[in-house]
């Protein structure tokens, strides 16, 4: 990859470390390292700090890899649309699990049959999300809330520490499960306890 050679030489050229240039460009060194090494691609953003630091054109510094600008690009616009739809998925859903939560003691009260047909169906549409969600988590490999707060700023995480991430998953999860079952259960208890002193008054 003739871009990887073009960094290293004009590092070089500007007498810098990895690590100087990775400051310089707002990345870490492991990242320079894998440019200078051909291992991956620079993003748009970090090809236009790089040619504005080492003061030559991008079409210079990139040579014959437009190719592969144009794929990263590509990548990029899609990275974007997907983190968009995961955090608009993840609002969706947030809104339908509390309006589930919080809607089903006042409907199985007060609407009987019709108020378990509507929950039910909030209930389906909420369960719909969910499983778009888990779609998109398993797709992007993001399971832990620092992988997904790293997905969603448009970041990765390196290999050490997306080792650390998967070896927290089944724990996070275990957490989760028990946190939004007693989240659930104090917010019915809740509501039953509120419609019933209502029903009193």
């Amino acid at each position: 990859m003739d871009i990887s050679k073009q960094i290293k030489k004009y590092r070089h050229d500007l007498k810098l470390s990895q690590e100087d240039l990775a400051e310089k460009v707002f990345v870490t060194r492991q990242t320079i390292s894998n440019w200078e090494n051909g291992k991956n691609y620079p993003d748009i953003n970090s090809l236009v700090l790089l040619s504005t630091l080492f003061d030559v054109s991008l079409d210079i510094l990139v040579k014959g890899d437009l190719e592969k600008m144009k794929e990263e690009i590509k990548t990029e616009q899609i990275k974007t649309e997907d983190i968009k739809s995961f955090d608009r998925d993840g609002a969706i859903f947030t809104v339908l699990l509390m309006t589930t939560v919080v809607l089903v003691v006042p409907l199985f009260l007060y609407l009987d049959f019709i108020g378990i047909a509507i929950w039910l169906v909030l209930f389906g549409i909420t369960m719909y999300y969910a499983k778009r969600i888990e779609k998109q988590k398993k797709t992007h490999d993001i399971q832990t809330y620092r992988e997904i707060i790293a997905f969603t700023e448009g970041k990765k995480l390196d290999q050490i520490e997306k080792r650390c991430e998967i070896g927290k998953r089944p724990y996070q999860k275990a957490f989760l499960v028990i946190c939004s079952g007693l989240i659930t259960l104090v917010i019915t208890i809740g509501m039953y306890f509120l419609v019933r002193l209502i029903q009193y008054i």
